[in-house]
């Protein structure tokens, strides 16, 4: 162990002396450190960014999508859906879930009425949409008892009622034949250019307040999923399921929900997805950009360590002749290249982490990221191992050769 530290601390003393003949290739080896760790945290950022995107128009993984279809035209909303909905959150012990309904209700907007877009949904799909506003918030549990209907609106439903943000904590009147007065608490992004106004409600206000047709008027039943003639659609269901546990549940709960709805047909789908592959492409895309940059780095790291042996060759040849060993002049001079690296590894390392940690997300990416993966470490593990390996194929080359010249060829030389 001594004749180890002893070795790595005669190497720095060498570099120490010789600090102007490397420092270039070392500013080489710590940018192709830095471009390692930086492009294999950048791949995490990005395969996050790619994830979540899919999150916000599929749900999480894993979400279970249920829809039922009517098997005849005659076909009307059984009255139990809703109940069979919070028997199977209650048996499959599912934390986030929500009823997805789409309808119509007129709006009074400034210029006239019109008619726009209702999503009647619980508040969960906030959660599983990673639905984040850009002002205000989104549901919360405590919306679903508040004595007027709360509303979750798009960008293009503020502008046409003519405000640019909630501060005046703008009111709207729903429905054509019993008008009600939602709040607005929360703004959406659009979801493309041009889009029209479109608005989110809870689906318990929906049927308390609006009713299914958005007219203001319950029609029919005295609450959700009451049968009305007016209406032959059920509202779709998305279930966030645990992935390990998403195939056995699958087919019960299809089950379940069919014994519920009579006269119709029930399917599940999900969003299970594999992108390990981008990940891993990614990945050795970016670690073989940059052992590029690193092997060009190491061969001027190779360049400099022959030259400065020939320096000192007669101080290799006097040192043998004192009874050093070939595995000591061997190691020594190995040791000066991987010490040297190690050095430049650090320095690339910490250049990265502050490069990654300054970077525009939402510049880059084109929108924030809501889990912000922490920087890996595993990229920190890859660039210094790249470090010391470059150290060590660069310092084998010029240590061989102080090896094989000869003590009295070294002395004389």
């Amino acid at each position: 162990m001594t004749g180890v530290v002893g070795a790595i601390v005669e190497a720095w003393g060498e570099l120490r002396i010789h600090k102007l003949r490397v420092l270039l290739a070392l500013i080489g080896v710590a940018c192709a450190v830095a471009a390692i760790t930086g492009v294999t945290a950048l791949v995490s950022m990005l395969n996050q960014s790619f994830k979540e995107q899919a999150e916000r128009q599929s749900g999480r993984s894993v979400t279970l999508n249920v829809n039922a279809w009517p098997r005849d035209a005659d076909a009307v909303q059984p009255a139990g859906w809703d109940d069979a909905f919070a028997r199977v959150l209650e048996r499959y012990d599912i934390t986030y879930a929500s009823r997805d309904e789409w309808t119509q209700a007129v709006v009074r907007f400034p210029d006239g009425t019109r008619q726009t877009q209702l999503r009647a949904v619980d508040a969960d799909l906030g959660v599983i949409n990673r639905i984040a506003p850009e002002h205000g918030r989104w549901f919360t549990d405590a919306d679903t008892e508040a004595l007027a209907p709360t509303l979750v609106v798009n960008e293009a439903f503020l502008h046409a009622y003519g405000l640019v943000d909630l501060s005046s904590h703008p009111t709207v009147e729903l429905g054509d034949r019993a008008p009600v007065t939602a709040s607005v608490v929360g703004v959406v992004h659009d979801d493309w250019p041009g889009a029209e106004p479109q608005a989110y409600v809870l689906y318990e206000q929906l049927h308390r307040w609006i009713g299914p047709d958005g007219s203001g008027v319950q029609s029919g039943g005295s609450g959700p999923g009451a049968a009305s003639p007016m209406q032959a659609q059920m509202p779709a269901i998305l279930l966030w399921v645990p992935a390990d546990r998403s195939e056995a549940i699958r087919e019960t709960i299809a089950r379940d929900l069919q014994a519920a709805a009579p006269g119709w047909q029930v399917d599940i789908v999900d969003n299970q997805y594999d992108s390990g592959g981008l990940d891993r492409a990614t990945r050795w895309v970016g670690i073989g950009i940059g052992g590029f940059a690193l092997l060009l780095g190491g061969l001027g790291l190779v360049n400099i360590a022959l030259v400065t042996v020939r320096y000192r060759i007669r101080e290799i040849g006097i040192r043998r002749s004192f009874g050093a060993t070939s595995g000591r002049v061997f190691f020594g001079v190995l040791l000066e290249s991987v010490v040297a690296t190690v050095v430049a590894g650090l320095v690339g390392v910490v250049l990265a982490v502050a490069i990654i940690k300054n970077i525009p997300v939402e510049r880059v990416f084109g929108g924030g990221i809501q889990d912000m993966p922490p920087f890996p470490f595993s990229a920190a593990l890859v660039g210094m191992a790249a470090a010391v390996a470059v150290g060590a194929l660069a310092g084998l080359i010029p240590a061989t050769f102080a090896v094989r010249v000869k003590v009295i060829d070294a002395i004389r030389y």
